[in-house]
């Protein structure tokens, strides 16, 4: 393979690439979003700046994506922040668990959100929306909802998943030292909203040394919602470098 096509490759192994180019497009993929309030001084411990902490807003969120173009199907958990970056109110990726290589290998490669292994599941038992995230074989979140108990707007479903999105990426040079080091932000977009509902929800966080979700506690559930839509993911782009600014 000459350097010309090496170029054109978009990550390794060659021959057997761990993810497809392009834009990745979502079909049928079901949320159960939790959200609560932490202590603000452990939320400000880990929301790096420029981003900024106001009301101490976490959301838990479990998906599950059963039609990915070219990722196939998986199921994904974790923790997204409310902050604010120059007078924006946004969500800043703290957290992703992801049973999926090609899903964690492109999140991370292409974009910048924080994914590593987990086994999350999201499934219905009997009346009630449940969502589990397990790390290994231990369990480090359970949440529930009642399965429908209330219509959401399609609108406001939107405004939920469609909010500014900040990540860190992070890159070692071969020194160990930062090679890229910068605060990104992506968008979800071209959203089909296939229903959306909410009700009563509880949520449990587990204490893990290497999956500590639970750092960022429980203090108070303000709202839950359970969504079925269509999106497309969109692309990062740097708004900060820690390595010039």
């Amino acid at each position: 393979m000459d350097a010309d096509e090496v170029r054109r490759q978009s990550t390794t192994p060659l021959g057997a690439p761990a993810y497809p180019a392009g834009r990745y497009r979502f079909t049928g993929r079901e949320y159960l979003n939790i959200l609560y309030r932490t202590d603000v001084e452990a939320m400000r411990r880990v929301v790096p700046e420029p981003l900024t902490v106001g009301d101490p807003l976490v959301k838990f969120e479990v998906m599950r994506m059963p039609d990915v173009t070219g990722l196939g199907s998986f199921t994904e958990s974790g923790q997204v922040l409310q902050v604010q970056y120059e007078g924006e109110s946004a969500d800043y990726l703290h957290a992703m668990y992801v049973d999926s290589l090609a899903s964690i290998a492109s999140g991370r490669e292409i974009s910048a959100f924080p994914k590593k292994s987990g086994t999350p599941r999201l499934y219905v038992d009997s009346d009630t929306l449940v969502g589990t995230l397990d790390y290994g074989t231990l369990r480090v979140a359970t949440a529930t909802m009642g399965y429908k108990h209330a219509p959401m707007s399609d609108e406001d479903a939107v405004a939920e998943i469609g909010r500014p999105t900040f990540g860190l990426k992070m890159l070692p040079g071969y020194d160990r030292r930062p090679r890229i080091l910068e605060l990104v932000r992506s968008q979800i977009t071209d959203i089909t909203v296939r229903g959306a509902w909410t009700g009563p929800a509880r949520l449990q966080l587990f204490e893990h040394a290497l999956a500590p979700l639970a750092d960022l506690p429980v203090r108070e559930i303000v709202s839950a919602s359970h969504l079925l839509t269509d999106l497309t993911l969109g692309r990062a782009s740097p708004v900060f470098d820690y390595l010039q600014d």
